[in-house]
């Protein structure tokens, strides 16, 4: 996807992404504000919450690693994702306010991965098959989920000299390194 693929939202959390894009496109051509949407695929951090699957398969496999669990239990694991990372993106988005004018980005590392080899990548990490610990179960399958999201970040790169840095085996050593640290540093709300 770029610039001019038209928007199909497939959740609730898509057409709030949508509306969004409009609301700046609107406020730009009717106001004249300098006013930009990043169009932003996956960027993963440390700071996302467990709920994200990202996070689930980094817990996931640091519980199996530490004897907490056996087990993980994941929906589709053929869904392919343009993952960067979190920091490459904002670099990104302040590229594009530093543009000579206001325009849209789509802001992604442009390479797919299936689920299967981020939860492989992440698993590996710890020393571990993902194959003797993941389980699918349908049930976790989301009712329209899209099954392969690909961005193309030509245009930022062109315009913005911009590039992602970190490539999914480089953001699944960071996400891990980084759930290593937070495990072994005492939790303040313990105290």
């Amino acid at each position: 996807a770029d610039e001019t693929t038209p928007f199909h939202p497939r959740s609730p959390y898509g057409v709030g992404k949508a509306a969004a894009f409009w609301a700046v496109a609107n406020y730009r051509e009717a106001y004249g504000l300098f006013a930009c949407s990043g169009i932003l695929f996956n960027h993963e951090s440390p700071l996302r919450p467990a709920r994200y699957v990202t996070q689930k398969v980094v817990r996931g496999a640091a519980d199996i690693a530490d004897k907490k669990r056996d087990r993980l239990i994941l929906g589709a694991l053929d869904v392919a994702r343009d993952w960067g990372w979190a920091p490459d993106y904002v670099e990104a988005m302040a590229r594009m306010l530093r543009h000579d004018g206001p325009e849209d980005f789509v802001i992604a590392t442009g390479e797919t991965h299936t689920l299967e080899a981020f939860v492989a990548e992440v698993f590996a990490q710890f020393g571990l098959n993902w194959r003797d610990h993941v389980d699918s179960d349908r049930a976790l399958l989301r009712p329209s989920d899209i099954s392969y999201s690909a961005g193309n970040p030509e245009k930022a790169q062109r315009l913005l000299n911009w590039r992602a840095e970190a490539r999914m085996p480089q953001i699944v050593a960071q996400l891990v390194a980084a759930e290593i640290a937070r495990r072994r540093s005492p939790d303040p709300s313990d105290g």
